[in-house]
């Protein structure tokens, strides 16, 4: 062995030693202790107040984008409230989609009644409800078969011709 190059396994040794410091002199906690980035834990910090479970509800809702869903299902939930108690006992909201609120009635005079209301209740909803993104109501009477649609419909009379 020569004086000016160490043997491999002392090359060795010094490399690891080098890249993982010197173990001896610490424990691990001592070890993980040094790598914590200084004011990363402390007790008493920023950050580490308690939150209210509302408040921390909400914030999960805002950054997931969910705002918007939960206020449509909360106003199909609370249809009482936005039309009114007799109201709601004779008709029911049947579902948003692209903005329309579509409600069914009993009858057709009910949805005529709440045609006549319509500015009442879209006020309600803007108030109460702004994150639903409800654009426009239709309301809808009972249902009557249609021979205007499906895959078989025909221009014209078609099949009501023979109905006395």
């Amino acid at each position: 062995m020569t004086d000016e190059q160490p043997s491999e396994s002392v090359g060795v040794y010094l490399r690891f030693r080098r890249v993982f410091g010197d173990g001896s002199s610490r424990s691990s906690d001592a070890r993980k202790r040094a790598k914590r980035e200084p004011g990363s834990s402390v007790p008493f910090g920023s950050g580490r107040d308690p939150e209210g479970l509302g408040s921390v509800v909400d914030a999960l809702t805002a950054r997931l984008g969910w705002n918007s869903s939960l206020a449509r299902s909360e106003l199909l939930d609370s249809w009482a409230g936005i039309a009114g108690a007799e109201t709601a006992e004779h008709s029911s909201p049947a579902g948003i989609e692209d903005g329309v609120l579509t409600v069914r009635c009993d009858s057709t005079a009910w949805a005529t009644q709440l045609r006549l209301m319509r500015v009442q209740i879209m006020t309600q909803i803007a108030v109460r409800y702004p994150d639903a993104g409800i654009l426009s109501l239709r309301f809808e009477g009972p249902g009557a078969p249609s021979w205007k649609r499906g895959p078989r419909s025909i221009p014209g009379r078609g099949p009501r011709d023979t109905y006395g």
